[in-house]
């Protein structure tokens, strides 16, 4: 009985591609692509995905777009700095944003910005409001929570309010009131709340005196009193109103805010205290007032 014995042999294609000093094999038309060239349009694609939603990074505006922001920031360059209706006139036709953008203020003050007796702040209530649904919490005990509660105050509590608010970072308001009888003990959030400026003080009305009402206090603030403060810059931004806001509504409204910053100049300051005013709406550029 025999056994085959016979080995397959190698083609000469198969050696070439073997051995080491062989060209290449060809790459026909149903040859699959190389691991790079297949992966660098995926690698593209992720990169770019990853371009779009960096934080702080907004994605890039279309040539219509930047091309319509030019214009209009050159034309009110041109323009210069305009009445306080004319302004607001001109905010409006400007309005592109689908949703009710808010009206900001933003004020460039004369003050030494490192002196602390320069800076400025307070709490101003102006006539028609803001806009929006004020979140207010109330650190009080006592009968005042009753008080506060019933004025409309969204958030009120004592030792269990500022335990929450340091153990657990709570801080779902937008305004912090605090009676006087409670201030020792809200002092110890000033490491949480200063930083973003819900820290209850005396200047901006905050703190409500043993004497004061507290239930009026809380009724201004959900009403639309707006609290402000001079930055680093020397700036002081808010916001006064919405984009839908009558037209009268907004002069009245900005003409209060500004009256109110006039009186709080700092006894140090010399010269010019209001240098420029900038009104401007959440997806708009800004418009310069005339003084």
């Amino acid at each position: 009985m025999s056994t085959d014995t016979t080995q397959p042999t190698s083609t000469p294609a198969s050696s070439a591609s073997s051995g080491s000093g062989g060209p290449p094999p060809a790459s026909g038309a149903g040859a699959s692509p190389t691991p790079a060239t297949a992966s660098a349009p995926a690698a593209e694609g992720a990169e770019a995905t990853t371009r779009k939603k960096k934080p702080g990074v907004a994605p890039r505006r279309g040539k219509k777009l930047r091309n319509l922001l030019r214009s209009i920031q050159n034309r009110l360059r041109e323009a210069g700095p305009m009445p306080l209706k004319q302004a607001i006139a001109e905010l409006k036709k400007l309005k592109r944003a689908k949703f009710d953008e808010t009206v900001e203020l933003h004020i460039n003050l004369g003050i030494d910005p490192t002196q602390s007796d320069q800076m400025v702040r307070g709490a101003v209530s102006l006539p028609h409001g803001i806009g929006k649904t004020v979140r207010v919490a109330v650190f009080c005990q006592g009968d005042n929570q009753a008080k506060a509660k019933a004025a409309g105050a969204d958030i009120v509590g004592g030792a269990d309010l500022v335990e929450k608010v340091q153990k657990e970072n709570f801080l779902d308001f937008d305004v912090a009131i605090a009676t006087q009888d409670m201030m020792a003990q809200v002092s110890r959030l000033g490491k949480v709340l200063g930083p973003r400026g819900l820290m209850p003080t005396p200047k901006a009305g905050t703190v409500v005196p043993v004497t004061a009402d507290l239930a009026s206090v809380v009724r201004e603030f959900k009403a639309g009193k707006v609290e402000y403060r001079s930055d680093k810059t020397g700036q002081i931004h808010a916001g006064v109103g919405k984009l839908s806001f009558d037209e009268q509504k907004l002069v009245e409204n900005i003409q209060t805010f500004l009256e109110h910053v006039r009186a709080a100049k700092p006894a140090g300051v010399k010269g010019q205290f209001i240098r420029g005013v900038v009104l401007s709406a959440t997806m708009s550029p800004g418009i310069r007032l005339a003084l």
